[in-house]
C-alpha cells in the first residue's frame, strides 16, 4: 500500500445540525472510517477534546482541527483512509476552509507511520491505536483537572443544546445514520471525569496463547517502517471521557481490545496489540451510566469477545477466571437495559455455560456471529482457524437446540492462497446444509505483513468476485426464505427514523438484528400512533418480506 497524496479526491460530506460556536475553544472535526470498534475509539478520542474544551463540529468546512480516524483492515479500507485524509488536506490548502491543524489516528497510523508524515506533509500529527489520550497533545489542548460527576459522558440538555452542539461524520459504516447529537432533556452537567483516560490497563496480565504467539513472532512489527517498537495497550474504563455518536437509544461498549489469534490473513494483533479484557465491575459501571442518559440497547465488542476474561486473575473464592457469561449475568439484570448483544464469537470459544445465559435471559439477543471464514478444511488449515464443516455444522445444531429461535450470522472469505475449485463448492455444500440467518462474503485481499501474503497459489481476482457473487446470490435465496417465514410475526421493534432509502417508510430493526451490519424492520403503517419517536420501542406485525428486509405494521 502506498501513502499517495495522488488519489481521487471527493466532496467533503455535509451534515446539518445545530451550528452554534462557544468562543475562544478550538472547533475539532472528525471523520470516523471502519468498524464499530474505532468509532469507540473516535467517541473517546471526542470526550477527551470536549472534556479539554474543545468543541465539536460535524462540517469540515468550519473546523479549527480535523482528526480522521483511519481503518487498515483490508486494501479497500486503507484506500478510503487515505483518500479521505486527502479529502480533508483540501479544507487546509484550498476551497476556502478555515482547517489549521490535521490529525491522522488509528490502524493506518500504526502501519504507515512514517510514510503518512512523508509523503502527505498537510498532516500535522498522528496518533496511533494506543495513543488515544495523545490526541490533545495532538490538537493542542491541555489534560483538564479532574472535575467530580457521576457520569463521565457529554448529556446535553435542551438549554445547553442552543449553545453548543457535538457531532462526528462517519465515511463508512453501513446501515449508518451519518452524526448523532447524544441528548437528554434536563441533564444537570457537562463535565466529564478524567481518571483513567491515559491507559486503563496497567500492567494487565495476558493469556498464555499470546504469550506464546508473541514468542513465535505473531506480533511483529520489525519489518514495518516507523512502526513504533512497543504494541498498543490502551484500554479505556468507566471514567474515560466519551462523547456518543450513536442514535440516542443505542450505544456500543468495547469490552476487550486487540486479538491473540494466529489467522494467516490478519494482521489485526500486529495493529491492536495483544489481547486484554476491561473488567466486569468498569463494563457494568459503564452501562449504568449508558442507561441514565437514555440508552436502552448495548452491543458489546471486541476482536473476539467469547475470549472474555481470559487474562483477568482468578476468582479468590471459585479459582476461576471470568468469563463472557458471567458478563452477560452481571448486565443483563440491570433495570432499564432492555437490549443486549455482543458481536464476534470464535467457533470453538461457545461454550455450553455461554449459550445457557444467552438463552436464559430474555433481554439478551438470541444472536450469534461466528465469523467462520470458510468450511473447507483444508483452507482453514492455511488460513491457521482450523475446524471443519462437520464440526461447524455441530457447533450450529448445539446452538439451536441451547437457544431457541436462535439467529446466526458468519462470514466467509472467498479466493484465499490455495482456494481451489473443490475447496469453494465445499463452502457452497455448508451454507445450503447451515441455513444461516445473515452472511457477509469478503473478497480475499492480499496484505503485506500477514503471512497469507508469502503464500503461493494467489487466485486470479476475476475468480475471486465470481465465486464472492456465486455465494452471496445463494446466501440472497436463503435470505429470502428466512424472511418470508416471518410474516405474521408479531415481534418488538426499535425505531431509528424514517428510512435511509424512502421519505414514505420508516425503518427500525428487531432484537434479531444488528446495528448496522443487518437487514431492517421497514414500517408502512403507524398504527395508532400519529407519529413514531425515534429511539422507542414498539410491538409491531410483519406483513411481508423482501431480500434482507422486512416490512411491518406498528400495533401499539
Amino acid at each position: 500500500m502506498s501513502i499517495s497524496p495522488t488519489a481521487e479526491i471527493s466532496a467533503a460530506p455535509e451534515t446539518d445540525i445545530l451550528d452554534l460556536q462557544i468562543p475562544g475553544t478550538p472547533r475539532v472535526g472528525f471523520v470516523s472510517l471502519g468498524c464499530p470498534k474505532n468509532l469507540v475509539d473516535s467517541e473517546v478520542m471526542m470526550g477527551l477534546i470536549h472534556s479539554a474544551g474543545g468543541e465539536l463540529t460535524p462540517k469540515a468546512e468550519d473546523a479549527d482541527i480535523l482528526v480522521v480516524n483511519t481503518c487498515s483492515f483490508i486494501d479497500s479500507a486503507k484506500q478510503e483512509s487515505v483518500d479521505t485524509i486527502l479529502e480533508m488536506v483540501q479544507h487546509k490548502i484550498a476551497n476556502g476552509g478555515r482547517a489549521k491543524r490535521l490529525i491522522v489516528a488509528g490502524c493506518l497510523v500504526e502501519r504507515y507511520r512514517d510514510e503518512i508524515r512523508k509523503n502527505i506533509p498537510e498532516v500535522d500529527a498522528v496518533v496511533g491505536t494506543g495513543e488515544l489520550d495523545a490526541i490533545l497533545e495532538a490538537a493542542g489542548l491541555s489534560r483538564p483537572a479532574p472535575t467530580p460527576t457521576d457520569s463521565p459522558f457529554a448529556i446535553l440538555s435542551s438549554a445547553q443544546i442552543a449553545r453548543h452542539a457535538s457531532a462526528v461524520n462517519q465515511h463508512s459504516r453501513p446501515e449508518g445514520n451519518g452524526a448523532q447529537i447524544q441528548h437528554e432533556a434536563g441533564a444537570p452537567h457537562l463535565e466529564e471525569m478524567w481518571e483513567g483516560a491515559a491507559t486503563a490497563s496497567g500492567a494487565a496480565a495476558s493469556r498464555p496463547e499470546g504469550d506464546a504467539r508473541e514468542q513465535s513472532g505473531r506480533f511483529s512489527r520489525e519489518s514495518w517502517d516507523g512502526a513504533t517498537a512497543a504494541l498498543p495497550t490502551y484500554l479505556y474504563t468507566a471514567e474515560t471521557p466519551r462523547i456518543l455518536t450513536t442514535p440516542r437509544a443505542s450505544a456500543y461498549i468495547k469490552i476487550a481490545e486487540g486479538c491473540d489469534h494466529p489467522c494467516t490473513f490478519c494482521i489485526i494483533p500486529q495493529l491492536r496489540g495483544k489481547f486484554r479484557s476491561r473488567p466486569i465491575d468498569s463494563i457494568v459501571k459503564e452501562t449504568k451510566q449508558l442507561i441514565a442518559q437514555g440508552v436502552r440497547e448495548i452491543t458489546l465488542i471486541g476482536q473476539d469477545t467469547t475470549c472474555f476474561g481470559e487474562d483477568l486473575p482468578k476468582d479468590p473464592a471459585t479459582g476461576k477466571r471470568p468469563e463472557l457469561a458471567d458478563l452477560l449475568d452481571a448486565l443483563a439484570p440491570i433495570e432499564g437495559l432492555h437490549w443486549l448483544r455482543f458481536l464476534y464469537a470464535y467457533p470453538n470459544k461457545i461454550t455450553t455455560r455461554l449459550l445457557q445465559s444467552i438463552a436464559k435471559h430474555d433481554n439478551v439477543a438470541k444472536y450469534l456471529d461466528v465469523p467462520l471464514q470458510h468450511a473447507s478444511a483444508a483452507v482453514l488449515k492455511r488460513m491457521k482457524r482450523g475446524g471443519t464443516a462437520d464440526r461447524f455444522l455441530q457447533i450450529i445444531d448445539k446452538a439451536r437446540n441451547i437457544v431457541p429461535d436462535l439467529t446466526l450470522r458468519t462470514s466467509f472469505i472467498v479466493g484465499f492462497p490455495g482456494e481451489t475449485e473443490e475447496d469453494f463448492e465445499e463452502l457452497l455444500a455448508f451454507v445450503k446444509e447451515a441455513q444461516l440467518d445473515w452472511l457477509g462474503v469478503f473478497s480475499y485481499s492480499d496484505e503485506e505483513g500477514a503471512r497469507a501474503f508469502d503464500l503461493d497459489e494467489k487466485v486470479p481476482k476475476r475468480t475471486i468476485e465470481a465465486r464472492r457473487r456465486k455465494l452471496m446470490k445463494l446466501q440472497q435465496t436463503i435470505s429470502r426464505k428466512k424472511r418470508r417465514q416471518w410474516v405474521g410475526r408479531e415481534i418488538e421493534v426499535l425505531v431509528e427514523g424514517p428510512s435511509e432509502e424512502t421519505d414514505l417508510l420508516w425503518q427500525g430493526r428487531a432484537l434479531n438484528m444488528a446495528p448496522e451490519i443487518d437487514g431492517k424492520v421497514l414500517i408502512n403503517d403507524f398504527g395508532p400512533h400519529e407519529e413514531l419517536v425515534p429511539g422507542t420501542f414498539y410491538r409491531a406485525r410483519i406483513t411481508e418480506s423482501h431480500d434482507y428486509d422486512v416490512v411491518a405494521e406498528i400495533l401499539d
